[in-house]
């Protein structure tokens, strides 16, 4: 029928509705805002109502519009759900781990062993922010790292503040430390973007951290991914690497603390508003007998975080 309101045109109805703003919306929803504007209309045209009141500078709601969302929604959910059953999909989770053996990595595996009836599929190197979009258009049911916007479909948690180290050739004069104070990278050449971790959120707090003690950042390069690549990264410009705690082993290098103070990094855990899919469950009762057994929600006196997350 011709006044049939498509699931399309109601998935991005929703995301303009939320952003109330075309262009955040068509990015994303990665379309081009013009045809995004004339798939809004065609909506509007099928419903028969005006939906948004858009001027040159704010869109708005209209009372059929508020309406429509409320039931948008919940269309939206039937129809994804009905479609996970219909693939026989209703029992995997796909999760963003960012990368292999870090923090998200050791809650998988938690998952895994307390409900090792469910299938989960990891993924690596989106994390955060970047990862939004993906889960919004259900590619991915859960993702690590940090999400410093509020989005309406989204739920998330806390999961761990974890400390930061140095990644340091062997031979290096840091090396010799048993941690390393926050001073003594300066003038060092630290480098930031460089293993499986870094993501635009873990860049965000990194500079946070590095600007007010007049550290110096290393040249600006390629992110650079893997064991092998990281280890030809750290010997060939012979300089300090930030790193988290959990950074896997690299061969020819050591791994020390940074202290003085002592920066943390705000692992949190996100995921579509009103999932109770089991193997969310799971990584919840993974995320609180890990943090309760190792303490990942504390901090010593003289801890740091970025913002927003020490506002908070």
């Amino acid at each position: 029928m011709p006044d049939d309101l498509e699931i399309r045109l109601l998935r991005y109805f929703v995301v303009v509705a939320e952003e109330l703003h075309f262009s955040r919306a068509a990015q994303k929803l990665f379309v081009a805002q013009q045809a995004l504007s004339r798939d809004i209309q065609r909506l509007e045209e099928r419903a028969g109502v005006r939906l948004l009141d858009r001027t040159t500078r704010r869109v708005t709601l209209t009372p059929a519009g508020l309406t429509l969302l409320d039931r948008a929604r919940q269309l939206l959910a039937l129809h994804d759900s009905t479609v996970r059953e219909l693939r026989g999909e209703g029992r995997s989770l796909t999760v963003d781990v960012v990368g292999p053996g870090l923090t998200p990595s050791l809650v998988l595996a938690e998952a895994r062993r307390l409900a090792p009836g469910i299938e989960f599929f990891a993924r690596f190197h989106t994390g955060g922010e970047a990862a939004v979009p993906h889960l919004l258009a259900e590619r991915l049911d859960v993702s690590f790292g940090r999400v410093t916007e509020t989005y309406a479909e989204l739920e998330g948690r806390e999961v761990r503040r974890e400390p930061l180290a140095v990644l340091l050739p062997a031979e290096h004069p840091l090396a010799e430390l048993d941690a390393v104070p926050l001073a003594q990278l300066h003038s060092a050449g630290v480098c930031f973007r460089a293993g499986d971790h870094v993501t635009p959120g873990w860049e965000h707090a990194v500079l946070q951290l590095l600007a007010p003690f007049g550290v110096e950042v290393g040249g600006a390069h390629p992110h650079v991914l893997g064991a092998d690549e990281l280890a030809k990264h750290l010997h060939d410009r012979n300089a300090p690497i930030l790193a988290l705690s959990t950074q896997p082993e690299v061969p020819g290098s050591v791994l020390r603390p940074v202290v003085d103070p002592v920066p943390l990094y705000p692992w949190a855990m996100h995921w579509r508003r009103n999932s109770d899919h089991p193997g969310l469950i799971a990584l919840h009762a993974a995320v609180d007998r890990l943090a309760a057994a190792n303490s990942w929600l504390g901090g010593p006196a003289d801890a740091w975080l970025p913002r927003p997350e020490a506002d908070g």
